[in-house]
């Protein structure tokens, strides 16, 4: 179990599970996400609740995992640009050390720009 900030203040956050960055994996929901300039703000959170909110209108979208990341991450009271941000920093991350067979030793961390 992971916990990301999600204020600046550091006084909120938000638990994250291995199912959920799954779930973000299989789904691939940070591909193309972030716009060339690289910063999450409120607009980029709105397009990945837009872009599940149609995964889970198809057919395809029945997958109790992406309802479960959807309530316990997306849609969370303290869900803001700034939790986004860290959750995708947290995701970068996990993968590469999922990757770390294949030589990949980068980290991202904060003020790192995505692209």
């Amino acid at each position: 179990m992971y916990r990301i900030q999600s204020n600046a203040t550091g006084t909120r956050s938000i638990e994250i599970s291995e199912e959920h960055l799954q779930t973000i994996d299989d789904y691939q929901l940070f591909r193309d996400l972030i716009d060339s300039n690289g910063y999450v703000d409120e607009q980029v959170l709105e397009k990945l609740k837009l872009n599940i909110r149609s995964i889970l209108e198809s057919e395809a979208g029945k997958d109790k995992r992406l309802l479960d990341l959807c309530l316990d991450v997306i849609y969370h009271a303290n869900m803001k640009a700034y939790g986004l941000q860290q959750l995708v920093i947290l995701f970068i991350n996990w993968k590469n050390r999922a990757n770390t067979n294949l030589g990949m030793t980068k980290r991202a961390f904060q003020g790192t720009p995505f692209n």
